[in-house]
């Protein structure tokens, strides 16, 4: 077990020194580059060749992502060009907001989809499964910002369930400790703030979880189905198990490596749904923050570390996938 975590943390690692040398050399071959975005309409022939040697750019490529290499071993990611505050510390700002988003999203998806899918695979051919069908299909093929309009339109507009955007009601963002509102709420007791930080989050969440619980729930049946029919289930129903046991230990137990893989594809793959749910919910986490640094002002220094960060997530979601699977089958562990 240990020579596997080994083995990962080592792919994680030349992973990420590629990706890091893809995402340098495609920046820096933007057309206007950093340096035309740091001038801006001020940009002169003398000025850029003058910015150009300052910031090392006519340096060869390979000297220059040596020092880049060097910044990022150290945690220093440069300035942002948009406000001039440290890489760093404008991601800081704006990880909270999608990580809760995120696990939020998660929660519903997994809480949900398993057991759906589960039950749709043991009524197969019921009305439960029919719906269950149907609804996954729906919840894939509906664009994420359609979706989000929609629910924003019926429950905001018309029977005023949730507010409308944003993170905290007005008047209530004064517990900001860690940046997550809703735990923030509950370290300084201010519960009003907790529950307000919860009813803002749970529209956003429930957009946002709508492909990850589609998939899972259609992933979940699927394989659900395929253990069913296999010869162990059989000869446990005919031994007299109880149905618990039966259901715990040798069903969803052996369903569940393919739905694990699922689900850490799925929450590697939450920060493109991310950017389109911050947008409609006015959210100001990850996935705005990349939208300004692309389309406001090139900003280039946050782009790339946005980059690696999400490299990084998905990296190490599916480390933790593969190290499950020798948790939920011990076959794998053995091989």
């Amino acid at each position: 077990m240990l020579r596997v975590i080994v083995r990962r943390l080592l792919q994680l690692v030349v992973t990420l020194i590629a990706l890091s040398a893809l995402i340098f050399i495609w920046l820096r071959n933007l057309p206007g580059g950093p340096v035309d975005a740091l001038l801006g309409e001020r940009a002169t022939p003398e000025t850029r060749a003058l910015l150009t040697k300052a910031l090392g750019y006519d340096q060869p490529i390979y000297v220059q992502y040596g020092k880049f290499m060097q910044r990022i071993l150290t945690g220093d990611f440069g300035n942002s060009i948009r406000t001039g505050d440290p890489v760093i510390e404008v991601i800081g700002r704006a990880f909270p907001a999608t990580f809760e988003l995120a696990l939020a999203a998660m929660i519903i998806a997994v809480g949900l989809g398993i057991p759906l899918g589960y039950l749709a695979a043991r009524w197969r051919g019921r009305a439960l499964d029919h719906l269950t069908v149907v609804g996954t299909l729906l919840g894939i093929s509906i664009p994420i910002f359609f979706l989000g309009y929609l629910l924003k339109d019926v429950f905001t507009q018309n029977i005023h369930w949730f507010p409308p955007s944003g993170r905290v009601g007005i008047g209530l963002d004064n517990t900001n400790v860690t940046g997550f509102f809703v735990l923030d709420g509950l370290l300084t007791r201010e519960f009003d703030a907790a529950a307000d930080a919860l009813w803002h989050l749970i529209l956003p969440a429930l957009t946002l979880a709508t492909i990850p619980l589609a998939v899972i729930v259609r992933m979940t049946r699927a394989s659900v189905l395929d253990v069913l029919n296999e010869d162990y289930v059989r000869t446990a129903e005919a031994k007299g198990l109880r149905h618990r046991t039966i259901r715990g230990r040798h069903i969803l137990r052996n369903a569940l490596l393919p739905v694990v893989t699922t689900i850490g594809l799925q929450t590697g793959a939450l920060l493109s749904g991310a950017v389109l749910t911050e947008k409609v919910y006015n959210w100001g986490g990850l996935g705005t923050l990349i939208t300004d640094s692309i389309t406001g002002s090139r900003d280039y220094p946050v782009l790339q570390a946005l980059i690696l960060l999400a490299a990084l997530v998905f990296v190490v979601v599916n480390l933790l996938v593969d190290l499950s699977y020798a948790f939920i089958d011990p076959r794998v562990r053995v091989r």
